[in-house]
Protein backbone atom coordinates (compact mmCIF):
# COMPACT_ATOMS: atom_id res chain seq x y z
CA UNK A 1 0.00 0.00 0.00
CA UNK A 2 1.14 3.53 -1.00
CA UNK A 3 0.64 5.70 1.79
CA UNK A 4 -0.48 9.34 1.35
CA UNK A 5 2.50 11.83 1.19
CA UNK A 6 0.20 14.19 3.42
CA UNK A 7 2.92 16.96 3.52
CA UNK A 8 2.87 17.12 -0.28
CA UNK A 9 -1.02 17.46 0.43
CA UNK A 10 -0.26 20.88 2.75
CA UNK A 11 2.33 22.04 0.35
CA UNK A 12 0.24 22.24 -2.53
CA UNK A 13 -3.03 23.39 -0.36
CA UNK A 14 -0.53 26.49 0.59
CA UNK A 15 -0.51 25.43 4.37
CA UNK A 16 2.36 26.14 6.94
CA UNK A 17 3.68 23.06 7.60
CA UNK A 18 5.96 22.08 10.56
CA UNK A 19 8.69 19.24 11.62
CA UNK A 20 11.15 18.05 14.22
CA UNK A 21 14.06 16.50 13.73
CA UNK A 22 15.58 13.30 14.90
CA UNK A 23 19.56 12.29 14.81
CA UNK A 24 18.78 8.85 16.79
CA UNK A 25 18.43 5.68 14.08
CA UNK A 26 15.99 3.84 16.65
CA UNK A 27 12.51 3.32 14.85
CA UNK A 28 10.55 4.45 17.52
CA UNK A 29 11.22 8.20 17.30
CA UNK A 30 9.29 8.66 14.12
CA UNK A 31 6.61 6.44 15.84
CA UNK A 32 6.78 8.69 18.75
CA UNK A 33 6.69 11.69 16.70
CA UNK A 34 4.14 10.52 14.98
CA UNK A 35 1.69 9.70 18.03
CA UNK A 36 1.40 13.34 19.04
CA UNK A 37 -0.56 14.51 16.14
CA UNK A 38 1.09 17.64 16.12
CA UNK A 39 4.11 17.21 13.08
CA UNK A 40 3.47 17.39 9.48
CA UNK A 41 6.82 14.89 9.10
CA UNK A 42 9.61 14.07 10.74
CA UNK A 43 13.27 14.76 9.48
CA UNK A 44 15.71 11.86 9.76
CA UNK A 45 19.22 13.63 9.93
CA UNK A 46 20.89 11.13 8.22
CA UNK A 47 24.11 13.12 7.70
CA UNK A 48 25.00 13.06 11.28
CA UNK A 49 23.67 9.79 12.12
CA UNK A 50 24.87 6.28 12.05
CA UNK A 51 22.61 3.87 10.09
CA UNK A 52 21.97 1.52 7.20
CA UNK A 53 19.68 0.87 4.66
CA UNK A 54 16.99 -2.17 6.84
CA UNK A 55 16.83 0.80 9.14
CA UNK A 56 15.19 3.03 6.89
CA UNK A 57 12.56 0.64 6.05
CA UNK A 58 12.15 0.16 9.74
CA UNK A 59 11.83 3.88 10.03
CA UNK A 60 9.16 4.52 6.93
CA UNK A 61 6.86 1.72 8.43
CA UNK A 62 6.33 2.95 12.14
CA UNK A 63 6.05 6.66 11.10
CA UNK A 64 3.65 5.04 8.29
CA UNK A 65 1.99 3.62 11.44
CA UNK A 66 1.23 7.03 12.67
CA UNK A 67 0.55 8.72 9.40
CA UNK A 68 4.16 10.91 9.51
CA UNK A 69 5.91 11.41 6.26
CA UNK A 70 9.58 11.31 6.65
CA UNK A 71 12.05 13.43 5.43
CA UNK A 72 15.77 12.67 5.25
CA UNK A 73 18.94 14.24 4.96
CA UNK A 74 21.64 12.77 3.65
CA UNK A 75 25.30 13.91 3.62
CA UNK A 76 25.98 15.14 -0.15
CA UNK A 77 28.84 12.95 -1.16
CA UNK A 78 26.29 9.75 -1.25
CA UNK A 79 23.10 11.98 -1.41
CA UNK A 80 21.67 10.40 -4.70
CA UNK A 81 22.41 6.34 -3.30
CA UNK A 82 20.60 7.52 -0.05
CA UNK A 83 18.10 9.73 -1.33
CA UNK A 84 16.82 6.66 -3.60
CA UNK A 85 17.08 4.16 -1.12
CA UNK A 86 14.78 6.22 1.44
CA UNK A 87 12.08 6.86 -1.39
CA UNK A 88 12.30 3.22 -2.02
CA UNK A 89 11.85 2.35 1.73
CA UNK A 90 8.64 4.85 2.30
CA UNK A 91 10.63 8.12 3.39
CA UNK A 92 8.35 11.16 1.07
CA UNK A 93 10.65 14.16 1.34
CA UNK A 94 14.53 14.88 0.97
CA UNK A 95 16.34 17.82 2.04
CA UNK A 96 19.38 18.34 0.03
CA UNK A 97 22.75 20.07 1.47
CA UNK A 98 25.50 21.95 0.88
CA UNK A 99 24.18 23.08 -2.73
CA UNK A 100 27.22 25.68 -4.05
CA UNK A 101 26.13 25.69 -7.72
CA UNK A 102 22.66 25.74 -10.40
CA UNK A 103 24.51 22.34 -11.66
CA UNK A 104 23.67 21.30 -7.74
CA UNK A 105 20.38 21.85 -8.23
CA UNK A 106 20.67 19.60 -11.35
CA UNK A 107 22.19 17.08 -9.70
CA UNK A 108 19.60 16.70 -6.73
CA UNK A 109 17.19 16.57 -9.29
CA UNK A 110 18.25 13.99 -11.18
CA UNK A 111 18.83 12.19 -7.80
CA UNK A 112 14.94 11.67 -7.30
CA UNK A 113 12.91 12.68 -10.13
CA UNK A 114 11.59 10.05 -12.73
CA UNK A 115 13.82 8.98 -15.58
CA UNK A 116 11.15 10.41 -18.45
CA UNK A 117 11.68 12.61 -20.92
CA UNK A 118 9.43 15.33 -19.61
CA UNK A 119 10.87 14.78 -16.20
CA UNK A 120 14.67 14.65 -16.77
CA UNK A 121 15.60 12.57 -13.65
CA UNK A 122 17.61 9.64 -12.93
CA UNK A 123 14.80 7.45 -11.09
CA UNK A 124 14.12 4.53 -12.49
CA UNK A 125 11.57 1.96 -11.71
CA UNK A 126 12.56 0.33 -8.21
CA UNK A 127 10.62 -2.73 -6.50
CA UNK A 128 11.45 -1.70 -3.23
CA UNK A 129 8.04 -0.88 -0.41
CA UNK A 130 5.88 1.98 -3.08
CA UNK A 131 5.81 -0.80 -5.54
CA UNK A 132 5.83 -4.22 -3.49
CA UNK A 133 1.57 -4.71 -3.11
CA UNK A 134 0.93 -4.52 -6.84
CA UNK A 135 3.26 -2.62 -9.65
CA UNK A 136 1.20 0.22 -11.32
CA UNK A 137 2.63 2.41 -13.16
CA UNK A 138 1.01 5.23 -13.08
CA UNK A 139 0.75 5.13 -8.91
CA UNK A 140 4.56 4.30 -8.76
CA UNK A 141 5.09 7.59 -10.94
CA UNK A 142 2.48 9.13 -9.07
CA UNK A 143 4.38 8.56 -5.73
CA UNK A 144 7.34 9.60 -6.90
CA UNK A 145 6.86 12.82 -8.18
CA UNK A 146 4.95 13.72 -4.69
CA UNK A 147 8.24 13.48 -3.21
CA UNK A 148 8.81 16.65 -1.78
CA UNK A 149 12.37 18.39 -2.72
CA UNK A 150 14.39 20.63 -0.47
CA UNK A 151 17.74 22.27 -1.30
CA UNK A 152 19.66 24.14 1.65
CA UNK A 153 21.41 27.29 0.99
CA UNK A 154 24.72 27.02 3.00
CA UNK A 155 27.38 28.40 1.82
CA UNK A 156 28.79 31.62 0.38
CA UNK A 157 29.62 30.73 -3.16
CA UNK A 158 25.59 30.12 -2.52
CA UNK A 159 24.76 33.03 -2.05
CA UNK A 160 26.91 34.74 -4.18
CA UNK A 161 24.62 33.28 -6.89
CA UNK A 162 21.37 33.39 -5.23
CA UNK A 163 19.72 34.62 -7.99
CA UNK A 164 20.49 31.98 -10.76
CA UNK A 165 20.45 29.04 -7.71
CA UNK A 166 16.92 29.85 -7.17
CA UNK A 167 15.96 30.49 -10.40
CA UNK A 168 17.22 27.07 -11.53
CA UNK A 169 15.56 25.56 -7.89
CA UNK A 170 12.10 26.89 -9.29
CA UNK A 171 12.46 25.47 -12.47
CA UNK A 172 13.51 22.46 -11.14
CA UNK A 173 10.26 22.27 -8.70
CA UNK A 174 11.97 22.16 -5.32
CA UNK A 175 9.69 22.80 -2.65
CA UNK A 176 11.04 24.56 -0.10
CA UNK A 177 14.59 26.14 0.55
CA UNK A 178 16.60 25.82 4.12
CA UNK A 179 18.91 28.40 5.31
CA UNK A 180 21.80 27.07 6.91
CA UNK A 181 23.63 29.85 9.15
CA UNK A 182 26.20 27.38 10.63
CA UNK A 183 27.73 26.17 7.66
CA UNK A 184 27.58 29.63 5.98
CA UNK A 185 29.72 30.97 9.00
CA UNK A 186 31.62 27.91 8.06
CA UNK A 187 32.20 28.44 4.50
CA UNK A 188 33.24 32.16 5.11
CA UNK A 189 36.28 31.27 8.37
CA UNK A 190 34.05 32.61 10.49
CA UNK A 191 32.12 29.38 12.68
CA UNK A 192 30.54 31.55 15.04
CA UNK A 193 28.67 34.26 12.73
CA UNK A 194 25.75 32.27 13.09
CA UNK A 195 25.51 33.71 16.60
CA UNK A 196 25.96 36.88 15.63
CA UNK A 197 23.77 40.34 14.71
CA UNK A 198 26.53 40.07 11.19
CA UNK A 199 24.56 37.00 10.01
CA UNK A 200 20.90 38.25 9.71
CA UNK A 201 21.34 40.77 6.79
CA UNK A 202 22.28 37.23 4.65
CA UNK A 203 19.86 35.05 6.41
CA UNK A 204 17.17 38.21 5.69
CA UNK A 205 18.54 38.33 1.84
CA UNK A 206 18.28 34.53 1.62
CA UNK A 207 14.21 34.52 3.00
CA UNK A 208 13.24 37.37 0.68
CA UNK A 209 14.86 36.18 -2.44
CA UNK A 210 13.84 33.04 -1.79
CA UNK A 211 9.94 33.89 -1.77
CA UNK A 212 10.46 36.30 -4.49
CA UNK A 213 11.43 33.17 -6.64
CA UNK A 214 8.40 31.21 -5.30
CA UNK A 215 10.77 28.70 -3.34
CA UNK A 216 9.46 28.80 0.59
CA UNK A 217 11.86 29.31 2.80
CA UNK A 218 11.81 26.85 5.78
CA UNK A 219 13.64 27.67 9.13
CA UNK A 220 15.11 25.17 11.37
CA UNK A 221 14.10 26.49 15.00
CA UNK A 222 15.19 25.42 18.82
CA UNK A 223 12.61 26.98 20.53
CA UNK A 224 9.14 28.56 19.53
CA UNK A 225 9.67 31.90 20.19
CA UNK A 226 11.93 32.16 17.30
CA UNK A 227 10.05 31.46 15.26
CA UNK A 228 7.90 35.02 15.40
CA UNK A 229 10.08 36.86 14.00
CA UNK A 230 10.71 34.54 10.45
CA UNK A 231 6.41 34.82 10.48
CA UNK A 232 6.95 38.63 9.74
CA UNK A 233 9.59 38.09 7.54
CA UNK A 234 7.64 35.69 5.69
CA UNK A 235 8.48 32.01 6.40
CA UNK A 236 5.71 29.59 6.79
CA UNK A 237 7.65 26.49 7.06
CA UNK A 238 9.43 25.09 10.58
CA UNK A 239 11.28 22.59 11.81
CA UNK A 240 11.50 22.73 15.46
CA UNK A 241 14.11 20.84 17.98
CA UNK A 242 16.45 17.91 17.85
CA UNK A 243 15.61 14.26 20.03
CA UNK A 244 19.11 14.36 21.42
CA UNK A 245 18.77 18.50 22.64
CA UNK A 246 15.42 17.52 23.60
CA UNK A 247 16.39 14.49 25.53
CA UNK A 248 19.51 16.55 27.31
CA UNK A 249 17.06 19.15 28.03
CA UNK A 250 14.39 17.01 29.62
CA UNK A 251 17.13 14.97 31.85
CA UNK A 252 18.99 18.33 32.86
CA UNK A 253 15.36 19.34 34.33
CA UNK A 254 14.66 16.18 35.43
CA UNK A 255 18.14 16.22 37.25
CA UNK A 256 18.25 19.23 38.71
CA UNK A 257 15.09 19.07 40.15
CA UNK A 258 15.45 15.75 41.84
CA UNK A 259 19.32 17.44 42.54
CA UNK A 260 18.03 19.56 44.71
CA UNK A 261 15.76 17.38 46.65
CA UNK A 262 18.04 14.19 47.40
CA UNK A 263 20.86 17.38 48.68
CA UNK A 264 19.09 18.50 51.52
CA UNK A 265 18.75 14.87 53.05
Amino acid sequence: MIMTNTLREKLNAGRPTIGTHYLSSDPDLPEIIGDTGLYDYGEFCAEYSAFDMQLLYHMARAGQCGNLPLMIKPDQRSQAFWAQAAIGAGFKSVLFTDVRTVEDVQLCHQAIRADMPDIGGHMGVKLRRPALTSYNPTGYLDDLQSVVFLIMIEKDVAVDQLDAILQEAKDKGVDMNQWGPADFGFSRGNPGLMFTPEIRPFEEMVIKKSIEYGVPPRMEISDVEQAKRYVQLGVRHFCIGWDRFIYQAALMNLGEGLRKVVDTL
